[in-house]
This record gives C-alpha cells, sequence and structure tokens, in this order.
C-alpha cells in the first residue's frame, strides 16, 4: 500500500509540475542563424528577424546616421572560425558583434569586440575591432530581414545583408 501511495504521489507531482512549466511565446522578430564554410574557415551569423510590417524602415524605425544592432532584440554576432580577411582588413578568429550605421548614400559596418549585449544600448565606439564603407544598393523587397552569403567560392565569399528594398554586402576571404 505504501509502494502504491508513492507511485501515484510521484506521477501527481510529476503531471504538475510538468503541466505548470511555461513556455515563452513565439518571438515578434525570430531568431535566425546562416553558417557557410569558406575555404576551411566556417563563418556563422545569429541575428533576430525584424519585419517591415507596414513600417518605414529606414529614416523610421531604423534612425539613418546612428548605430544600429543590425537586427532586433540581443545584437547580431558574426563568428569567424579562424583568422579571415574582410574587404581587405586581417580579422582574427572569434566573436565580434555586428552593427552598423545605416546611411542614404553609405554605411559603416562595425565589428565590435563586446558581441553579448541586448541591442545597441550599451554599445561603445571604443570597443570596435573594425569599422569599414560599404555602399548600398536598391534590391527585392525583404519583408525580414535575411542575412546571406552569396558568390561562395573556394575560398571567398560576400556576406549579404539584405531589409525592405535594401542590401549591402562585404567581402570575406580565407586562406
Amino acid at each position: 500500500m505504501k509502494n502504491t501511495f508513492f507511485i501515484i504521489l510521484s506521477i501527481l507531482l510529476f503531471v504538475v509540475s510538468t503541466s505548470s512549466a511555461q513556455n515563452d511565446p513565439p518571438r515578434l522578430s525570430p531568431k535566425a542563424s546562416v553558417s557557410q564554410v569558406i575555404g576551411y574557415t566556417e563563418v556563422t551569423i545569429n541575428y533576430s528577424r525584424p519585419g517591415v510590417k507596414d513600417r518605414k524602415i529606414w529614416d523610421g524605425l531604423v534612425p539613418l546616421n546612428q548605430i544600429w544592432r543590425t537586427g532586433a532584440n540581443e545584437a547580431t554576432v558574426i563568428e569567424f572560425g579562424d583568422n579571415v580577411v574582410v574587404e581587405g582588413y586581417e580579422v582574427p578568429k572569434g566573436k565580434y558583434g555586428l552593427f552598423t550605421i545605416p546611411g542614404e548614400k553609405e554605411w559603416t559596418i562595425i565589428f565590435n569586440k563586446v558581441w553579448d549585449q541586448w541591442g545597441a544600448f550599451n554599445y561603445k565606439e571604443s570597443e570596435d575591432f573594425l569599422r569599414f564603407k560599404v555602399k548600398p544598393r536598391k534590391s527585392d523587397f525583404t519583408d525580414r530581414l535575411l542575412f546571406t552569403f552569396k558568390y561562395v567560392s573556394p575560398y571567398s565569399a560576400d556576406v549579404v545583408i539584405e531589409w525592405n528594398e535594401v542590401e549591402v554586402s562585404f567581402k570575406v576571404e580565407t586562406n
């Protein structure tokens, strides 16, 4: 009888504890990740994908000429599995916060040494490892922010950032 009581009590406690566990609702800007092996080096980008949702994006939701986390929620993170060359600049392997400063005629791409942060609220320019400029291009409409790799060859690829009707890209090369 004692064993039956403990078995029933154990089952009851298990059912109560699992039914009361809370699931977080899905994010409005879902998490995403994209990876590409370039040469022998894996490059991974972790980010959140905000949607246009009938909003003005450039110089609206995302102010021009100001620091942007290049996504939503946590700062976007780019990770290089080995040393790489980005737009002609040597970048050691590791993780970096990928920030941008969008502009009408040019964007600044930023690799910040502090990668584990929420948004750009604690961003410090003094922690930047690298800054370089790229030209934005008009593109087909993309509802949710999208990072892709294009023009992939054995030892190089372009990282492309697309959202709304704008895209920017930068070249990553390996040995």
